[in-house]
């Protein structure tokens, strides 16, 4: 039996007790690279059985006995079609082995591989095609050859025809043949599409609290409709992001109706209804905040959510610096569209912040719309009570207002980017009640992210928020809708919102205008290890638009990374480079994921 036959041999796992392991494993590969080497290596699994230290003889046999297909099928993916692989254990070829005769001990095993020339295509054709289809660039005569690109190609014949409604399309004949003198590989594969289908009937198992209604609702699969497999992932989606179920499938039915329907399957796992958690944190400038929060992920039976949270912040400063808040948020899935969610919001709060002291209260409702995955908007409809104390006295507010959002996000990663834009725009008109005036505020946040060398090693990011407030004057606007800048969502190495409006009287409030800018650089040092330098800088201005008397400053500094699964931990140290503490003055900034 020539070397080459035996690659097509089955491992058999059997065997009598036996002690022993190998103490020498070689891989030899004549004319290989180091890339091919690691490849096949990869593909083994004598390597992994031997570093775990706990390889019995007969284990060993067995998998010298599987690493023949796995080695040839690591080479067939490459390109190369006629390779020769020799497995020897102590001098024997490992498929001549009975597993019934495995050796007491193992000293040496041998890998010998002659990979042999790489392939390339001399036919590579597939169809029938559904319009639109793309087939991989690697398909196609003259291109090196490869099982992974004939799977490729037979992965997007069979999907583009599921994207026009063929639901049962597949690959139904293929003729591939190496042709050795050549260095050729011909491959024709045939795709039988099967006819279009609509969706079905839709069946819900695995709820208990849930109602299927209220799943059927959510998932938002059009029955009667063309079928198309995007809407299945959406449905899946959808139901995953209620938070209710810790598991989601949507499966197809083997077999279509008579009357041109495919039936779908619907299977969840529900998750405990309820939840509690807590928080502590310590700050050297704010003292500590403890917060708790209670959920209710299925309220109503239909996968409602209602979300109480309490916050005290400020522990061990001056009693009348602690701030206080509680919030009820309500949210139910599929409001009118599968993709809608209505949210209501209610809330009290006590903030003590650097230019104003606040008892306010508001309640707002609305609707959020995912229009793709990159796009979400939302819109809401609200009241506020503020009882305030600032440089221009004490005084109340009541105001009715609207808020209009967007989000576009295309970020590769939200925590740890290094590619993509993000853009956020909020604008808030608001009606005032008895002596409150009316107006408008906007704020809006963009951000960019450039990857540069090999695997994105160097990052470049970039980030400009602007905002503004029209209609009142400057005494007149509701304190917390006026502006100030630094801390670690702005201006980083100057104190939080020391940046603001100084009156004639020498108090100090926000300004009715804001902008910052922002710079990163990202390098990886070691695989979870990065450093960071940036700077950043922000300007007030006293009215709206920009104009009036303006003020601005600015910040650099370095920071650390260490890359977790959840996202890097953030450690930035920061100092001012204008002003008097230029230099001089430094903050410590610590936290999950870049700064933006």
């Amino acid at each position: 039996m020539s070397r080459l036959k035996r690659t097509m041999l089955c491992a058999v796992l059997a065997g009598a007790p036996g002690f022993g392991a190998a103490q020498n494993l070689d891989l030899n590969i004549p004319g290989g690279s180091d890339d091919l080497r690691s490849e096949l290596k990869d593909a083994m699994s004598l390597f992994a059985l031997v570093d775990a230290d706990e390889a019995t003889p007969q284990a060993l046999v067995a998998a010298a006995q599987a690493d023949y297909g796995r080695i040839v099928a690591a080479l067939y993916a490459g390109g190369r079609f006629s390779p020769v692989v020799s497995i020897r254990i102590d001098g024997r070829e490992a498929s001549d082995i009975s597993p019934f005769e495995a050796p007491g001990s193992i000293d040496t095993i041998v890998i010998d591989v002659e990979p042999g020339p790489r392939f390339r295509f001399g036919r590579a054709e597939i169809a029938p095609l559904a319009e639109g289809t793309e087939l991989p660039p690697e398909f196609r005569a003259g291109e090196r050859a490869g099982t992974a690109a004939i799977r490729d190609a037979v992965s997007a014949g069979v999907t583009g025809w599921r994207n026009v409604g063929h639901a049962k399309a597949r690959l139904a004949e293929q003729q591939i043949v190496a042709d050795h003198p050549n260095r050729e590989l011909d491959a024709q594969l045939r795709v039988a599409p099967g006819p279009q289908l609509r969706f079905g009937d839709i069946e819900v198992t695995g709820n208990d609290r849930v109602r299927r209604t209220r799943i059927r609702e959510i998932a938002g699969l059009p029955q009667g409709e063309v079928f198309d497999p995007q809407e299945i992932a959406d449905a899946e989606r959808r139901l995953r992001q209620t938070g209710v179920f810790s598991s989601v499938a949507v499966s197809e039915a083997e077999t279509p109706n008579t009357d041109g329907t495919l039936d779908l399957a619907v299977q969840v796992a529900e998750q405990k209804p309820r939840r509690f958690g807590f928080g502590a944190e310590v700050s050297t400038q704010e003292g500590g905040k403890l917060s708790a929060l209670w959920l209710h992920r299925n309220l109503f039976q239909g996968a409602e959510r209602l979300r109480i949270e309490g916050e005290v912040s400020g522990i061990g400063t001056d009693a009348d610096e602690m701030d206080y808040a509680l919030t009820l948020t309500y949210g139910r899935p599929a409001t009118f569209t599968p993709d809608t969610e209505f949210y209501l919001t209610a809330g009290i709060e006590r903030l003590n912040e650097p230019g104003f002291t606040s008892n306010q209260a508001g309640l707002i409702a609305g609707l959020s719309h995912r229009f793709s995955d990159q796009l979400t908007a939302s819109f809401g409809l609200g009241y506020r009570y503020l009882d305030t104390e600032d440089a221009f006295g004490d005084r109340e507010f009541q105001l009715l207002l609207a808020t209009f959002g967007a989000t576009y996000d295309t970020r590769n990663d939200a925590l740890n980017p290094s590619s993509g834009f993000y853009l956020a725009a909020t604008g808030t008109p608001f009606l005032g009640l008895d002596e409150t005036e009316s107006g408008l505020r906007f704020t809006s946040d963009a951000r960019a992210y450039f990857g540069l060398g090999a695997d994105d090693r160097f990052v470049l990011a970039g980030r400009a928020q602007i905002g503004s407030v029209w209609g009142p004057s400057l005494e007149d606007t509701v304190p917390d809708y006026l502006f100030y800048s630094g801390g670690g969502g702005t201006v980083r190495g100057v104190p939080y919102q020391s940046l603001g409006v100084t009156l004639p009287n020498d108090e100090f409030t926000g300004g009715q205008s804001f902008a910052a800018i922002s710079a990163e650089l990202r390098a990886m040092v070691r695989d979870n290890i990065g450093l960071v330098g940036f700077y950043d800088a922000g300007m007030i201005t006293e009215d709206s638009g920009f104009a009036g008397d303006s003020d601005w400053h600015a910040g650099a500094g370095i920071g650390l990374r260490y890359n977790t699964g959840i996202g890097p931990i953030r450690v930035d140290i920061a100092t001012p480079v204008t002003g008097d503490g230029a230099g001089k003055d430094y903050e410590i900034y610590i936290g999950i994921g870049q700064a933006f």
